[in-house]
């Protein structure tokens, strides 16, 4: 299970360890540059081709973790640990990518067990990076009452249509909060980020999981603590957490593949 950690010295073991277990699963996609919004329209790549150079290349010191998050930037990725937070996290109601139509959270998480919540830009390299992970657990677990909700930030919408669209569809709801660069300091994902010490500028991808049956019955705060990845999901270790919330256990999924072979004897 996890715990919350309230020192600082145990954070820094725990990020530690998370990315060595980061590094040791793999990454499933190609790091991609990070990106920041341009002005006049699309993304400009914020890393220049460095100039050639006869010196030898130095050895990096190993990546320290960085904020309230525990951020590890490494290879061109922002890793994070699955921390409890104190976030006073409200209810909010946004507008649908596909069609416009509001939609609530507390109406999204009605009749399941785990919800993920997903803030992301469309622009975003290592939101690019995080997506396929987060599809591979939305279809994974999603018949068994986990939902992913994500929400669009600091690119146009008709952006996140053509994200999404490339993608081969939205697989999970999509909301938009924002559509600019310069809202950023406006909207609640920048104000809940702030609250827990995220140490990077746009903070894409940014995740929070909601037990929707210890949520407040009533009123506009859902909850004062939330389970939060303040940067790229640690694969392995999000899939425990999501296993352990939606009450799967190792031995079930084990005796649920010895049963396979009986049924199909039986069929014969």
């Amino acid at each position: 299970m996890f715990k919350h950690h309230s020192r600082t010295a145990a954070a820094l073991v725990f990020a530690a360890a998370a990315l060595a277990s980061a590094r040791g699963a793999g990454a499933q996609v190609s790091p991609q540059p990070a990106q920041t919004p341009n002005p006049a329209g699309g993304a400009a790549s914020v890393f220049k081709t460095p100039a050639v150079t006869q010196q030898p290349t130095p050895t990096p010191a190993a990546p320290q973790p960085q904020g309230g998050t525990q951020l590890v930037r490494d290879a061109g990725h922002e890793w994070a640990p699955l921390l409890e937070q104190k976030i006073d996290y409200k209810d909010w109601t946004f507008k649908t990518l596909k069609d416009g139509t509001p939609v609530s959270l507390r109406e999204l998480a009605k009749g399941k067990k785990l919800v993920m919540v997903v803030y992301f830009a469309p622009w975003c390299g290592n939101w690019k990076a995080e997506a396929p992970t987060v599809w591979r657990l939305y279809d994974k677990y999603k018949s068994q009452g986990f939902e992913v909700v994500g929400v669009s930030e600091y690119g146009s919408a008709e952006d996140s249509r053509k994200y999404f669209e490339s993608q081969g569809g939205a697989p999970f709801p999509v909301v938009v909060e924002s559509e600019a660069g310069d809202q950023k300091e406006k909207t609640t994902h920048y104000a809940y980020r702030k609250s827990i010490g995220d140490p990077r500028n746009w903070g894409s991808p940014f995740n929070v999981f909601l037990e929707p049956a210890k949520l407040n019955a009533s009123g506009e705060l859902l909850t004062e603590k939330a389970w939060v990845v303040g940067g790229e999901l640690i694969e392995k270790d999000v899939e425990r957490f999501v296993r352990e919330r939606l009450g799967i256990t190792e031995q079930g999924a084990v005796e649920q593949c010895k049963d396979e072979p009986k049924a199909e004897a039986k069929k014969q």
